[in-house]
């Protein structure tokens, strides 16, 4: 099924029609663009061909450059004069069909003049025409495939690009979800802590004594601590809070009576 049918001149901006064929191909797929010279296959009739893309086009997209009325024919004489002329022939059967029929003008190509169409081509005067520039390719290039998927939806439920666009907002999507639930793993819920000190309410920061074994200053000022231990000094003090002042410490092992010294 061919959607889209490229027309253009022999003789006036080949390369822009075919950039213009090649990303619709990339876009919407080969078997729905038609080029003449990549869609027909060797051996196959020309003329035959060109008609049955004609009757099955949705749309045609007619390339035109600066040179596209002034191109000469074999008698010459603007070629575009001549009933039997293959551009002017497949345009006018897209606008008796009445198909969606895009005017690209290339480069410097003006708007076209009425006064220069034979009569039974007026009406491309008076169709929206799109532009494409060697210096704006892409940008021009995205223009033309964005126009035919917003007025074809068989070729906008095909469009690569909008798909691609799509699975790019997803991926994005889920990644964002990834983050908010790491970071949701990372805070401790509000609950009680058995033994502690303080009360822990939304996020987690600062610092948590979970049943300390000695004195704990939480403030200002200083801490003496001057414990009595028996055996090794394992014992340990806590300071917690803003620790502006100081902590002083004295381990000492248990003095034997004088009677054991004896």
């Amino acid at each position: 099924m061919t959607d889209v049918f490229v027309n253009y001149r022999t003789g006036d901006e080949e390369s822009a029609a075919t950039m213009i064929a090649r990303e619709l191909v990339r876009r919407f797929g080969q078997e729905r663009i038609f080029f003449a010279s990549k869609s027909i296959e060797a051996g196959h009739r020309f003329p035959g061909e060109l008609v049955r893309a004609l009757d099955e086009c949705a749309a045609l997209v007619a390339v035109i450059g600066p040179r596209w009325a002034e191109v000469r024919g074999a008698d010459d004489r603007p070629a575009l004069q001549s009933e039997q002329d293959w551009p002017r022939r497949e345009i006018r059967t897209a606008l008796d069909r009445g198909v969606l029929v895009i005017p690209v003008l290339v480069g410097r190509a003006t708007r076209i003049d009425p006064a220069v169409l034979p009569e039974d081509l007026r009406e491309l005067a008076d169709c929206q025409y799109k532009r494409f520039d060697h210096r704006n390719d892409q940008a021009d290039l995205t223009a033309i495939g964005d126009a035919l998927a917003r007025q074809l939806p068989e070729l906008g439920a095909v469009d690569r690009d909008e798909r691609a666009a799509r699975e790019r907002a997803e991926a994005k999507s889920r990644k964002k979800k990834r983050s908010g639930d790491d970071a949701g793993q990372t805070r401790m819920r509000t609950g009680k802590v058995r033994g502690g000190i303080g009360n822990l309410n939304g996020d987690l920061s600062g610092t948590f004594l979970n049943k300390p074994q000695g004195p704990v200053n939480t403030g200002r000022g200083h801490q003496y601590n001057a414990p009595h231990f028996e055996g090794d000094n394992t014992g340990v003090q806590y300071t917690a809070g803003d620790n502006s002042g100081t902590v002083h410490q004295r381990f000492e092992r248990e003095r034997r009576r004088s009677d054991d010294e004896r």
